[in-house]
């Protein structure tokens, strides 16, 4: 009988909240271009979102609180985007991610950035961490669809030439998981975009560690090589 080749899995992550702690900020540059607009939203709400795209629950929010309401998305991702490039000096990577981005590359793992945020916000924060060479990046300018539709991760995978069933999607957010399982990947949540246990549970996350210097301690747990 011929022998299975057991296939590597791929590891495609997300930025905010799984490699960077900008979740925080985030919740803070929304809640105030929104509330420049006009638009009155509690904090917690916005919390809920981080993950989706600006539009996607900026639409959710104002069919809630404000039915009716006109806006100019493009001007308020704009805002927001201009108030996350004045925290970026402010905002750390998160405890571990440099050290498991290092790991990973020279266990000789395939691994990907697949965010929700544009390129030019992306390029700002990925200057916080120390990217292996040759680790593709893609963003939501890549992508027709954000999370939580799984293109981001789609075309992440494709661009390592690897199966999306054979890859371990990386996230801090329930629609990172939710965009895992639904093609199929193996969904981790990290605890440390604030989202709960029990949610990532419920979205369908196979393990929950607290941020990347954990899940780096575990990674026997997902089939990767450890330290």
């Amino acid at each position: 009988m011929a022998k299975t080749k057991t296939v590597t899995p791929a590891v495609l992550f997300d930025l905010d909240g799984t490699l960077i702690d900008s979740v925080y900020e985030h919740v803070q540059a929304w809640w105030s271009t929104l509330n420049e607009a006009g638009i009155l939203v509690p904090k917690w709400m916005i919390h809920r979102r981080v993950g989706m795209s600006g539009k996607s629950f900026i639409t959710e929010l104002l069919r809630e609180l404000a039915p009716g309401k006109k806006v100019n998305f493009e001007r308020l991702e704009k805002q927001h985007d201009q108030k996350i490039a004045s925290a970026i000096p402010s905002i750390p990577s998160l405890r571990g991610a440099d050290d498991l981005l290092k790991h990973l590359h020279k266990s000789k793992i395939k691994i990907a950035l697949a965010t929700t945020g544009n390129r030019k916000q992306t390029t700002l924060l990925l200057k916080k961490l120390k990217i292996p060479p040759r680790m593709p990046i893609l963003t939501g300018d890549d992508v027709k669809k954000a999370k939580p539709s799984p293109d981001v991760f789609l075309a992440a995978a494709q661009k390592l030439n690897v199966a999306f069933n054979d890859c371990i999607v990386v996230g801090d957010s329930v629609w990172d998981v939710l965009a895992a399982v639904r093609k199929g990947a193996l969904g981790v949540g990290l605890l440390s975009g604030g989202y709960g246990n029990d949610e990532l549970h419920r979205a369908g996350a196979f393990r929950i560690f607290a941020d990347p210097s954990d899940m780096l301690l575990h990674l026997e747990q997902l089939g990767l090589p450890g330290q």
